[in-house]
């Protein structure tokens, strides 16, 4: 019989709300139509007002849309729906982050503005935003669901949505928004959630244990370590601090709840993950982050996490040949106990409930993670460009990862050209980070006289450009940065009102970066589309 720790952290508190007054009646009120302006979500929703037209001509309805993208608060328009307005209508929730702020706006027009409100989302994500609304203290707040997807359907295929059943319920759709902007609410039930976690499970078999392990979903079902007390308390020893001590909080997206833990519970990962105690100030310091590295995005994003300064050579990292594939104990397993808490510390990651990839990503399985080569390096390693010493240790977290194009050294002729439709190759909304073998940072010293990084990402800034309608035209820059620059919220905002062919530089100069890895065995590289996150101290955890 085996006693071991609960891999889990610990939930966030729920503070209950209260839900607006419901109407007697929709006849001669306003209802506001809230377009959360994401993938044609607002055709949906003229469907909507046109049904009220056609069946409820007594309802007077004003379709609006968000000042911002969907993730940004808009008091100034809960204001007017509060003066001007009766009830609103708000969506449409279809994908992991759109559809929890969707229900997430909806609470706060009901709790705080006093508005009724339902939250419209496609069924995909119906266990997304019953977690939202639980941990948002309103679990009875009204949702519709219509079928997936929006994006992309004709006017015939959503009025049939809108004069359909809902799928999750079976019920008509209309139906469900009238009644909940017109009828009384259920009662909240008790919360979902104990406030604290087990510190240890009940002792039993090594096999059923792995089995309770698997059941739970604390695992990548991958083998584990089992986190007995004795292994955890040999983890705590790398760490000269507290086993209670709070290191962070984290969720696998926005407004799902920030679950805590603990030092210990950190180490708990790290043993399952097969991790030495020397490895353990490395982890503690990507947990300290917050970002996690199991995110719920439905684009199926990644982290790639990069370790700087002495600790390197301390703990054996590889920063040589095979520095990101699976040949050194160190990268692998810092990796993975990164992967495995941010599965376990935010409550989770449950396809379909917690985590919406839609194809998913195997980078997933130890987020990249590798040394930078400054033994190599012809320019100053990563960390020392984002502010810190060259003796302190770090590691610097990117997140995306979801596009990848590689080359072999640069062609004297076309060379630029290459690198351009690299570039060109990696999506438009998440800059590049260019890994570099050492054989090629030198190349592009001899190539283009880039003898700083500075020089080499001024030149990938002025060289990243397409057509500004081809830009604008991007399904990505039309949900993330066209709305923000319309609102000038944007450094695109001045391609706004340019004309189709004027060039738009694609990539911010400050969120290019370059990381230089690898053991020269052949000028072989490759550009991610990752965006930095943050570069934190190892140090401070030992």
């Amino acid at each position: 019989m085996l006693t071991v720790h609960n891999p889990m952290g610990y939930p966030p508190k729920i503070n209950r709300k209260q839900p607006a007054p419901r109407l007697d009646t929709l006849d001669g009120k306003t209802v506001y139509l809230v377009d959360t302006r994401f993938d044609d979500g607002v055709e949906l929703l003229k469907q909507v007002q046109a049904w009220f037209q056609r069946k409820m001509p007594g309802v007077k309805t004003k379709l609006v849309q968000m000042a911002s993208y969907y993730g940004k608060d808009d008091p100034k328009l809960w204001a007017e729906i509060r003066e001007q307005g009766h009830a609103a209508i708000i969506g449409v929730g279809h994908c992991s982050t759109c559809a929890p702020a969707t229900s997430t706006h909806a609470i706060t027009l009901e709790t705080q503005y006093g508005v009724p409100t339902v939250a419209i989302h496609t069924d995909k994500f119906v266990k997304v935003v019953q977690s939202v609304t639980r941990m948002g203290g309103l679990p009875q707040a009204p949702l519709v669901f219509v079928p997936q997807p929006v994006m992309g359907k004709s006017e015939a295929e959503l009025r049939a949505y809108v004069e359909g059943n809902d799928p999750y319920t079976s019920k008509p759709v209309m139906q469900e928004i009238v009644d909940g902007l017109t009828k009384g609410l259920a009662a909240a039930k008790d919360e979902p959630y104990e406030r604290n976690t087990p510190r240890l499970c009940e002792p039993d078999t090594e096999d059923k244990l792995r089995a309770l392990f698997e059941r739970n979903l604390w695992t990548d079902f991958l083998p584990i370590v089992l986190p007995t007390e004795e292994r955890v308390q040999a983890m705590l020893a790398g760490t000269s601090r507290k086993p209670d001590e709070v290191v962070g909080r984290m969720q696998p997206t926005e407004n799902r709840g920030l679950w805590e833990y603990t030092v210990e519970k950190v180490a708990v990962n790290a043993v399952m993950a097969g991790a030495r105690p020397e490895y353990f100030p490395v982890i503690l310091a990507l947990a300290a982050t917050g970002l996690s590295a199991r995110g719920s995005t439905s684009s199926s994003a990644s982290v790639m996490s990069v370790v700087n300064g002495p600790i390197r050579n301390e703990i054996g990292m590889n920063c040589g040949i095979g520095a990101m594939g699976p040949y050194n104990h160190a990268n692998a397993a810092i990796g993975r106990a990164y992967s495995l808490l941010s599965q376990n510390l935010q409550g989770g990651s449950v396809p379909g409930e917690s985590f919406m990839g839609s194809i998913g990503n195997n980078y997933v399985y130890n987020g990249i993670t590798f040394a930078e080569n400054e033994e190599r390096s012809p320019w100053e390693p990563l960390h020392v460009q984002k502010g810190f010493k060259a003796e302190d240790s770090t590691v610097t977290v990117f997140h995306g990862c979801r596009s990848t194009t590689f080359g072999l050294g640069l062609r004297k002729e076309y060379w630029r050209e290459h690198v351009k439709d690299m570039l060109l190759g990696t999506d438009a909304l998440t800059p590049p980070v260019l890994v570099l073998d050492p054989l090629t940072a030198r190349q592009f010293i001899a190539r283009g006289g880039f003898d700083t990084k500075a020089k080499l990402i001024r030149w990938l800034h002025e060289t990243a450009e397409m057509p500004a309608a081809r830009y604008w035209d991007l399904q990505l820059i039309q949900n993330y940065v066209y709305t923000r620059a319309t609102f000038g919220e944007s450094p695109k905002a001045k391609y706004l009102n340019v004309p189709h062919d004027a060039p738009v530089r694609i990539f911010e100069e400050e969120d290019i970066n370059v990381v230089v890895t690898g053991g020269e065995a052949n000028g072989y590289w490759q550009m991610y589309g990752a965006r930095h996150k943050a570069t934190v101290s190892i140090d401070e955890w030992r």
